[in-house]
C-alpha cells in the first residue's frame, strides 16, 4: 500500500541544504503525535486514541528504514498508550481519587530519580550492544512473521549519552503520563529540548521544528497540570 511506504513523499519542505522529502505516513503519524500530546495537556482521553496512530505509523516508518530498536520502543509506547486509555477511564471511586492531576511524593521522585540516572549510566556505557540485542529481537520476530529479514551492520551511536537519556527518559514520561503525574510535562521538556538540538546537528531540520513545537506544548502542558494539580490539593514533593 503506498500511503504506509516512506518512498511516497507528500510535501518538498525547504529546510536545510538538501530540504526534506515528507512522507505522507510521516506526516499523517506526526500530527498524530502532536494531537496526541496536545490532547493529554488538556487531559482529555481520547489523546490515546491518536497516541496508538503515532506509534503504529512510526514503527511501520522505523521497520523500513531499519531503525529496529527504536521500532521495539514504539512497542513499549503501543503498550503504554493502552494501558493509559484504561487507567484514565477507570470509574470506580478509587481509582477516580487515584488519578488526579498530581505531583509525586518526595519518595516516589527520588526512586524515580535514582533508577532513572542509573539505567542513562548504564545504557550509555552499553547501548551500542543493547541495540544490537533489540534489533537482532525485532529481526527475529519479525521473520517469524514472515519478513525475510537479514540482521543488519549498526554503526556506532553518535551520542550515546544524549541518546540513552532520550530513551530512558521517553519511557519514564510516559509511565508518569498514564498516572497522572505532572511531572511527566517537565520531563518531555528536557527530552524536547536534547531532541531539538541533536536533531539540528545532525542536519534533520524538520524534525528539530516538530520537537521545538512539542516542546510548546510541554512547557503550556506544565503550566494547566501545576494548576489543576493546586486545585486538586497537592503540592511537589509531599512525603506521602
Amino acid at each position: 500500500m503506498d500511503f504506509f511506504s516512506t518512498a511516497n513523499i507528500w510535501l518538498y519542505i525547504p529546510l536545510g541544504q538538501e530540504g526534506y522529502q515528507l512522507s505522507y505516513i510521516e506526516a499523517v503519524g506526526t500530527l498524530a503525535g502532536l494531537l496526541c500530546i496536545w490532547l493529554a495537556s488538556q487531559e482529555k482521553i481520547i489523546n490515546y486514541f491518536f497516541g496508538i496512530i503515532n506509534v503504529v505509523l512510526f514503527g511501520i516508518i522505523f521497520f523500513q528504514i531499519q531503525l529496529y530498536a527504536s521500532l521495539l520502543l514504539q512497542v513499549f509506547f503501543f503498550v503504554a498508550n493502552i494501558y493509559g486509555w484504561y487507567a484514565w477511564s477507570r470509574v470506580d471511586n478509587h481509582q477516580q481519587v487515584e488519578l488526579k492531576i498530581r505531583w509525586m511524593s518526595l519518595p516516589k521522585t527520588l526512586i524515580t530519580l535514582i533508577v532513572s540516572i542509573l539505567a542513562i549510566l548504564l545504557l550509555t556505557y552499553n547501548i551500542d550492544l543493547v541495540f544490537g540485542v533489540l534489533a537482532d529481537l525485532a529481526i527475529k520476530i519479525l521473520n517469524i512473521l514472515g519478513a525475510d529479514l537479514s540482521v543488519p551492520v549498526l554503526e556506532p551511536d553518535a551520542f550515546p549519552f544524549w541518546d540513552s537519556v532520550m530513551t530512558i527518559l521517553s519511557v519514564v514520561a510516559m509511565i508518569l503520563m498514564t498516572r497522572k503525574y505532572v511531572e511527566n510535562w517537565l520531563v518531555w521538556a528536557v527530552i524536547n529540548v536534547i531532541s531539538i538540538v541533536i536533531f539540528y546537528q545532525q542536519g534533520v531540520l524538520a524534525m528539530s521544528v516538530e520537537y521545538l513545537i512539542l516542546l510548546g506544548i510541554a512547557v503550556n502542558g506544565s503550566r494547566l497540570w501545576i494548576k489543576s494539580a493546586k486545585e486538586n490539593g497537592s503540592v511537589p514533593l509531599e512525603r506521602n
